[in-house]
C-alpha cells in the first residue's frame, strides 16, 4: 500500500474536485448498493471513501449506519466539512485498510471504488481479502471497482493492477459468490476517459 504521506499530499495540494477520480455523484456505486435493497439500518463501509460524495447520497437515501475509511486525514476532513452537521452521523476511520482494526462481521455492505487496484503485490491483496472476510457479515454485499483491462496503467503517479471481471473476482475466490459485474467509463475533471470494472459479490455463509 502506498504511503500515507503520498495521499495527504494529494489532498492538500489539490481540491477534492480536481483529483482524477472525482465524481459529483457516485451514481454507479449508489445504484449497485440500492439495487440489492439493503435496509436503512444496514451497516455500510466505504473503503477509500475519503472525500467521495457517496456518503452524502447514502445519507440522503436514508442509511443510518455509515462508515468511511481512508488513509488520508485531509480527505476525510474535506468530506466532514462538506457534510457539516451531518458528519456526526458517520463513523470516520483514518487508517490503512490492510491493517485497520475493523470489527468482526460488522458490515452488511463493503464498497471500494479504486483502492484495490493500488495493491500491486499478492501479499497486499491477500491481506485485503482477509479484512473483507473478517469484517463483512455472512451474506453481506461486497462491491469492488478497479481500472478495467483497457483502463490507465497508473493513477496519481502510482502503478495499478488492471482487471477483467473474471480476474477481479478470482482475487476473492470461493468465499464470495459473484452476483454480477458492470463497466463504467469515468470522465475525469480534466476530460480524460478512464475505464472501470465493478464486481459485486455475496459473502458466503461458510
Amino acid at each position: 500500500m502506498q504511503s500515507k504521506s503520498h495521499w495527504e499530499n494529494v489532498y492538500t495540494s489539490k481540491a477534492a474536485t480536481q483529483v482524477s477520480w472525482f465524481q459529483e455523484h457516485a451514481e454507479k456505486s449508489l445504484q449497485l448498493i440500492t439495487r440489492h435493497r439493503p435496509p436503512p439500518a444496514a451497516a455500510v463501509i466505504d473503503v477509500g471513501g475519503g472525500a467521495s460524495t457517496l456518503v452524502d447520497d447514502l445519507l440522503h437515501a436514508g442509511y443510518r449506519q455509515l462508515s468511511v475509511l481512508d488513509l488520508s486525514g485531509a480527505a476525510i476532513a474535506t468530506a466532514r466539512a462538506r457534510l457539516g452537521d451531518r458528519a456526526a452521523q458517520v463513523q470516520w476511520l483514518e487508517a490503512d485498510v490492510l491493517s485497520a482494526e475493523l470489527p468482526a462481521a460488522a458490515y452488511d455492505v463493503w464498497h471500494d471504488r479504486a483502492v484495490f487496484h493500488f495493491l500491486t503485490s499478492a501479499e497486499e491483496r491477500a491481506a485485503y481479502v482477509r479484512q473483507v472476510l473478517h469484517a463483512v457479515k455472512p451474506g453481506g454485499l461486497v462491491i469492488v471497482a478497479t481500472f478495467a483491462q483497457d483502463g490507465p496503467v497508473q493513477c496519481s503517479g502510482l502503478p495499478v493492477v488492471r482487471y477483467s471481471a473474471t480476474g477481479l473476482h478470482g482475487e476473492f475466490g470461493a468465499p464470495f459468490e459473484l452476483l454480477g459485474h458492470e463497466k463504467e467509463t469515468h470522465r475525469t475533471p480534466a476530460g480524460h476517459e478512464q475505464k472501470f470494472v465493478y464486481c459485486f459479490c455475496r459473502r458466503r455463509a461458510s
